[in-house]
């Protein structure tokens, strides 16, 4: 295995807030992984992103440290002394919360609304339209698999991917020429999308079910 230079170790290190950003968003959204090249320049923007807010917390706090004088006993304790480890921590710190914030964002879809009201473009945070169907509008679907099969049911969970992974249906039933049959004794099936055709989804969701 080869060395690492001590330029690379440096580098992952500065951009290691911006890696720790980019982490947090793939992981709690639908949106895939980039390649590694993109990857390396979301890096960069997230930590640039996340020192120019350190920065401003920094300036903030000596400010604040020194309207507020805290007196000897803060000088015993390094209180009000910014470090290397302070600005370490820092960094951590906003880049879990710049992350968080970023995937609240996305999947909450707050700021594409703005831009579609101001016909900035038509898109929205969703990786693809079919995340964006099932993610926006819960309620109940119809799956039609291979062989004219036909799955009624809540999609718990499905794939961000359509053509990969598996949906997770719960209150199953079969619908049937002479009726809809129902699953007892299963709290859910799993399917494979590989095996569907297409998706119904229904216009009553689960809240008016409840109703």
């Amino acid at each position: 295995m080869p060395d690492i230079s001590k330029e690379v170790v440096s580098l992952l290190y500065f951009l290691m807030p911006g890696f720790l950003v980019a982490w947090v968003v793939f992981g709690l959204t639908s949106h895939k992984k980039p390649d590694q090249f993109e990857r390396l320049i979301q890096a960069l923007i997230y930590t640039v992103s996340v020192n120019a807010i350190v920065f401003l917390g920094q300036k903030l706090f000596v400010i604040l440290v020194s309207f507020y004088s805290l007196g000897e006993w803060a000088e015993n304790l390094n209180i009000g002394k910014w470090s290397e480890n302070s600005n370490l921590v820092a960094s951590l710190l906003t880049a879990l919360i710049l992350g968080m914030a970023i995937t609240k964002v996305i999947n909450q879809d707050l700021f594409f609304p703005f831009l579609r009201k101001h016909n900035i473009t038509k898109r929205n945070s969703q990786p693809n339209e079919w995340s964006d169907v099932l993610h926006k509008q819960p309620s109940y679907v119809v799956l039609h698999l291979v062989g004219e099969k036909r799955l009624y049911g809540w999609p718990d969970h499905w794939p961000s991917d359509p053509q990969n992974g598996q949906f997770f249906i719960t209150s199953p039933a079969w619908l049937l020429d002479s009726g809809p049959m129902e699953i007892a004794g299963v709290e859910g099936v799993l399917i494979d999308v590989k095996n569907i055709e297409w998706v119904e989804v229904m216009s009553i969701n689960k809240d008016e079910i409840n109703e």
